[in-house]
């Protein structure tokens, strides 16, 4: 009994073998050993700029910038067509900020380096991305001054002098970008909502925030 019992469990999962091999081919999935990882240049053709930005930390501004500029060599290869950082300094000299960006020339490749400015210049904006409906913005703007670049990111710090924390539900694009008051050391940060442009944000070991 035992042994017909063991035979036919046998020819049960002998069948099922078949038929999950058969459903398998059906489905277009292979079964035969996966090749060998083969490793790629890191970002050989890249599609993206890359952005950083140290918020109220307790380095001074000549060690703040040197710090910024060493970590910005990390995503140098996302944009390969020019770098630049802004380094400020809070009203009690007691905290610093820094914001940098590495650009991938698409839009205005002549005058749109980074980091950007509002017309005032007291806010400084860094952004990896691109906005489709900037000049339809930039056309509702009640501040006609005349953007210094013809980037389609320029007119994200100009809309924040308009609309504050409500800007990024204004914009139409695939974006990701940081935005800091050079005056009181705020900032405003914000991905497009599919997050098709990653932004990570974490501590220093300061109490900075990172970007």
């Amino acid at each position: 009994g035992s042994v017909g019992l063991a035979s036919s469990l046998v020819k049960t999962t002998m069948r099922s073998a078949v038929a999950a091999l058969l459903l398998a081919s059906a489905a277009g999935f292979s079964l035969a050993p996966r090749p060998a990882a083969v490793s790629t240049p890191r970002c050989s053709s890249p599609e993206m700029c890359g952005i950083l930005a140290v918020v109220n930390s307790k380095l001074s501004p000549e060690a703040l910038r040197l710090q910024t500029l060493t970590l910005q060599r990390l995503v140098r290869h996302r944009g390969p067509d020019g770098s630049g950082i802004h380094v400020v300094q809070s009203p009690d000299g007691k905290r610093c900020s820094s914001i940098a960006h590495e650009r991938l020339a698409i839009v205005d490749p002549l005058s749109g380096n980074q980091p950007l400015f509002s017309h005032d210049m007291k806010r400084s904006l860094a952004v990896n991305g691109e906005i489709y409906n900037h000049k339809q913005l930039a056309a509702k703007l009640n501040d006609t001054t005349a953007f210094r670049t013809a980037s389609d990111c320029e007119v994200i710090v100009h809309a924040f002098d308009e609309y504050g924390v409500d800007t990024a539900s204004k914009l139409d694009g695939d974006f990701a970008f940081v935005i800091l008051n050079d005056e009181t050391g705020e900032v405003y940060a914000a991905r497009d909502p599919i997050g098709i442009n990653s932004l990570y944000m974490g501590t220093g070991l300061d109490g900075a925030v990172w970007f």
